[in-house]
């Protein structure tokens, strides 16, 4: 039904992205999600990796960054407990502020691997 190029852009943007509402619907969700993310019970370090990083590309689309930092801090502070001996030791030794998000798990995977294997 749409006449012209623009109107048929204008349609596929509003089926695609939705309204304002339902764009601000999808930022609250998403930030809630990044806000509540904690590695789960028997969740792999890889697993755990793939969900940050999903979740951080929707805020992403939805022009929403944040720092190494905060990413860091927030990977870190969603470990379990039997993690915390190897999170103390990578915020003495590292700057946080600095650290890449695949650095990060990139440490954090071989520790898993360590620890597997013993």
């Amino acid at each position: 039904m749409c006449k012209t190029a623009k109107e048929i852009w204008e349609k596929l943007i509003q089926l695609c992205e939705g309204n304002e509402q339902t764009k601000d619907n999808k930022l609250s969700v998403a930030l809630q999600k990044f806000d509540n993310i904690k590695m789960k019970i028997g969740e792999s370090m890889h697993e755990y990796d793939e969900r940050i990083s999903s979740i951080l590309n929707e805020l992403n689309a939805l022009e929403i960054v944040y720092s190494n930092k905060e990413v860091a801090l927030k990977v870190v502070r969603g470990l379990p407990k039997e993690w915390d001996v190897k999170t103390m030791s990578m915020r003495e030794s590292k700057d946080l502020n600095k650290v890449e998000l695949h650095d990060l798990f990139a440490h954090l995977k071989a520790y898993e691997f360590e620890l597997q294997t013993r």
